[in-house]
């Protein structure tokens, strides 16, 4: 047998085994992609406020990396347009919102910071309780009614991501597998006349 007809074999070899290693990837907790429901855009007062909730966001992986103690942050970022025909739509108001969770397994606790309330710690015992804080968008302040014009057409953009994970020393090198968990929800829009 040849060298080159041996290195050919093990090359195809080895392509097979990366595509099967990586159909593997796809596991059942992958296939539910994160997903906004239950979107609400409302005025209260002065003010245009958004409610929404970000589903299919807590893979198995995810749940045993927060429960290993990693900091785990999600971004919501949510824009109001004024939708213009033959131009760029104008931009608003925009806002970044960032929820982060940890936990404490010395004391049995999770410690989140939500940035809608000034970032203090909140914590909690029950990981539902945890994971439902987590993922909802309650009643934001996107902008004042006094920025929108009465009879033009406005759009609401929103979508949230799974901020990238920083872990200490080389340990990103080791704990590749993170990265199967990352997520990005696609842009929602609203549209309505005000």
């Amino acid at each position: 047998m040849s060298c080159s007809a041996f290195s050919g074999n093990r090359l195809k070899t080895s392509l097979v085994m990366i595509f099967l290693m990586g159909s593997l990837l796809e596991t059942p907790a992958r296939a539910e992609e994160a997903r906004l429901t239950d979107i609400v855009a409302t005025s209260a007062g002065e003010h245009l406020l958004i409610y929404f909730r970000v589903t299919g966001c807590f893979t198995e992986e995810m749940i045993k990396a927060i429960e290993n103690g990693i900091n785990t942050t999600f971004t919501f970022f949510i824009g109001i347009y004024e939708v213009r025909d033959f131009q760029r739509d104008k931009n608003i108001a925009e806002v970044r919102v960032t929820h982060s969770i940890v936990y404490d397994s010395l004391k049995k606790d999770y410690k989140l910071r939500l940035s809608e309330r000034n970032s203090e710690m909140i914590l909690v015992e029950d990981f539902h309780e945890a994971k439902n804080l987590m993922s909802k968008i309650v009643g934001i302040d996107l902008t004042g009614l006094n920025k929108l014009q009465k009879g033009n057409r406005y759009q609401v953009r929103m979508m949230a991501e799974l901020a990238k994970i920083r872990l200490p020393l080389y340990l990103d090198y080791v704990l590749f597998f993170l990265s199967l968990w990352d997520f990005e929800t696609d842009w929602y829009k609203i549209n309505f006349t005000y």
